[in-house]
């Protein structure tokens, strides 16, 4: 029986698994790179193992290191989480060979079904419907002119051979495009899995992507949890999911259900794991492949089934049957995941980074968080930018979207860029509440990236930025703490505050009233505001309408034309963070940032050169493919640069002259770094 159970991943996963072990009595042992040191899941674990090294080859991915740690720390089994070494036969094989427990599919089983090619092979000799594909042998690329490629349908996928999570896959909607795209994927796959095989695979429009949780022991206990659908996706990367499917009816649910048995017989598959399939329009559905692992969103299947799928993992190898019958197992209301990632999804969901100035998940309504950040966690570059999945348990589907979306709306995340206002967005979306959740519902529902707040919203977190400034300033000050900031014994002008909010000025003027009143003239609102409290990050203030701003006396006349209707009074509770010049605030419809202005010049950063194009993202240079010079077309790709195993292409805005090239191939570049001038 397993005594000490290492885990060879990070993050919330490494939580997540070491939770259930501890609830069946198993001690856990962490693994950490460097930049992982002071990270929740390594003060939670019994004990700690430091990797040398920050990148991922060092760390995780290096099965040796991994091997040792488990030799030292007294571990008597090893458990993988997903992505690393998940699916890596090798690695399984190391572990078995070290006279350690597996917990995972036999290696055979991983082998055979990292091989998208031959598990295609496998599941149309067990009768498992698969899409045509077409191989593409070593570095080979096709004529685009020739007769191989005048047959293939378009659009069609490019997909790596040993890929998964969206790496090393390109749509290509036009045959002379298809040379770059496979050169692109062939790095990308290269970079993600060691291995830069690449194939061709008949890509389905407006399909739906539906996966099977199926359980196995070596008992003959074979059982699928249903299914879940996970269509939503960006760069194939799947960002919501839910089970059960609102496109799936009883009959259909259980054919595809059968046929993921079916895969997972074929293969003598054995513990947790997906069959993935393609469902299109039509209704028919297409083998993808089989993830012989934990997936990310495995915990809306726990959340419909009432299973814990890491106790079945930790079950079946330590050689004990599957705790539960297929007869016995139903689906009990409806569960939604997002995935919180540092991306920003205005520039095409690219990767942010940064430091969480505040980490606060709402726990009203109550949802399940699986993080592994906290406040003042780091976002780098080495690994994967999710944050956290947020999953939504209700009696029906709209109450769980609604459930979540109100979640994440309500949890102070600040500091990096998050495609949380994204969700949200998507959750309460009316083609996402209808159910039409196919794999291009963001290009087809043209879902808001980003949420812009109102006027009023604007208005009130300026006020209150402000205001709980004046106020924490004159708790802090020195001397004469009971007089508010800018108090003169004579008349003098007003305070005032200026916030920009993207290109936009909001500017907050405020005196301080005999009455214990703020006079507040923002735009065209004044107003009286009156502080209650200001503790703890929060604001509690009242404000109402009070007339035309200060300004020329008018007629009567005038006054009597142009006199607002009675003043309208509002109470306000919203949770100010100020960390520099930065300040978010939050209130009912989510967060409000904005950058005070200094109130004296600071000096220039040198970023805005004229025709500068800056790195969107911290990486390293894959390639340029420019000179000092040269013409170039608008579209034109100028450079290529990686980042958390992402290419990113860099190219002209508009036709012009290059000037000068600031980066070479190998440089590492941070966000924001100049990489190459252009004249137009």
């Amino acid at each position: 029986m397993i005594a000490v159970l290492l885990i060879a991943n990070r993050g919330e996963i490494a939580r997540r698994i070491a939770s259930t072990a501890a609830a069946m009595g198993i001690k856990s042992v962490a693994v950490y790179a460097e930049g992982d040191r002071d990270s929740p899941f390594v003060r939670e674990a019994d004990l700690a193992v430091p990797l040398p090294g920050r990148s991922a080859a060092d760390t995780y991915l290096n099965v040796g290191a991994l091997l040792a740690a488990a030799n030292s720390s007294g571990a008597d089994a090893v458990h993988p989480g997903y992505g690393f070494l998940s699916e890596r036969a090798d690695f399984a094989r190391a572990v078995i060979d070290a006279g350690l427990t597996w917990v995972g599919p036999p290696p055979d089983v991983i082998q055979a079904m990292g091989d998208k090619l031959a598990a295609k092979k496998i599941m149309a000799g067990a009768g498992v419907p698969v899409l045509p594909s077409w191989e593409i042998p070593g570095d080979a690329l096709p004529d685009v002119d020739g007769p191989d490629v005048d047959g293939l349908p378009l659009p069609i996928l490019v997909k790596a051979a040993a890929g998964g999570g969206g790496k090393g896959m390109r749509v290509v909607d036009a045959v002379a495009d298809l040379p770059q795209a496979l050169a692109a994927a062939r790095r990308e796959a290269g970079a993600a899995f060691g291995d830069e095989r690449v194939f061709l695979e008949r890509y389905v429009t407006s399909a739906r992507h539906i996966e099977i949780q199926i359980l196995a022991d070596d008992h003959g206990g074979f059982v699928h949890c249903f299914e879940r659908e996970c269509s939503i996706q960006r760069r194939h990367q799947k960002i919501i999911e839910e089970s059960p499917s609102p496109a799936l009816d009883n009959e259909r649910r259980e054919h595809i259900g059968a046929a993921a048995l079916a895969a997972a017989k074929a293969v003598g598959y054995r513990g947790a794991g997906t069959v993935e399939f393609v469902v299109e329009p039509s209704g028919d559905f297409w083998f993808l492949e089989v993830n012989a692992r934990l997936q990310v969103e495995h915990p809306v299947t726990e959340a419909v089934t009432g299973l814990d799928l890491v106790r079945e993992q930790i079950l079946v190898a330590q050689g004990l049957p599957l705790s539960v019958a297929q007869a016995e197992l139903g689906i009990s209301g409806h569960a939604i995941e997002a995935r919180l990632y540092a991306e920003d999804p205005t520039a095409g969901f690219l990767p942010a980074t940064g430091t969480l100035i505040d980490w606060c998940p709402t726990a009203d309504p109550a949802v399940r968080w699986d993080s592994g950040v906290e406040a003042r966690s780091v976002v780098g570059v080495e690994f994967d930018p999710m944050l956290a999945k947020v999953i939504a348990h209700a009696p029906t589907r709209h109450e769980a979207a609604a459930r979540l979306a109100l979640a994440l709306e309500r949890s102070r995340i600040r500091g990096v860029t998050t495609n949380r206002d994204f969700l949200v967005a998507a959750l309460r979306h009316p083609e996402f509440l209808a159910g039409q959740t196919t794999t291009d519902f963001i290009e087809r529902t043209r879902v808001s990236l980003e949420r812009i707040p109102s006027t009023e919203e604007v208005r009130v977190a300026a006020v209150a930025a402000a205001l709980s400034a004046q106020s924490e300033a004159r708790a802090s000050a020195p001397v004469l703490r009971s007089l508010p900031t800018g108090w003169r014994n004579s008349i003098m002008p007003p305070e005032k505050t200026i916030y920009q909010r993207g290109p936009d000025n909001v500017e907050v003027i405020y005196r301080f009233q005999r009455d214990g009143t703020f006079e507040v003239t923002v735009g065209d609102w004044h107003g009286a505001v009156l502080v209650h409290d200001v503790s703890a990050g929060w604001i509690d203030f009242e404000s109402g309408w009070t007339g035309e701003p200060p300004g020329p006396v008018a007629s009567e006349t005038d006054r009597a034309s142009s006199r607002p209707s009675p003043p309208a009074r509002f109470r306000h509770r919203v949770h100010v963070l100020r960390d520099g010049h930065r300040a978010w605030v939050q209130g009912p419809g989510g967060d409000v940032a904005l950058v005070a202005r200094p109130r004296f010049p600071e000096a220039e950063t040198g970023a805005n050169v004229a025709g500068g194009l800056l790195a969107p993202m911290p990486g390293k240079v894959v390639s340029v493919h420019v000179e000092p010079g040269e013409d170039v077309d608008s579209g034109q790709l100028l450079m290529i640069v990686e980042a958390m195993k992402m290419e990113h292409r860099v190219t002209a805005p508009h036709a012009g002259v290059v000037v000068d090239v600031r980066a070479r191939s190998g440089d590492q570049v941070s966000g924001g770094d100049l990489l190459v001038v252009l004249d137009s």
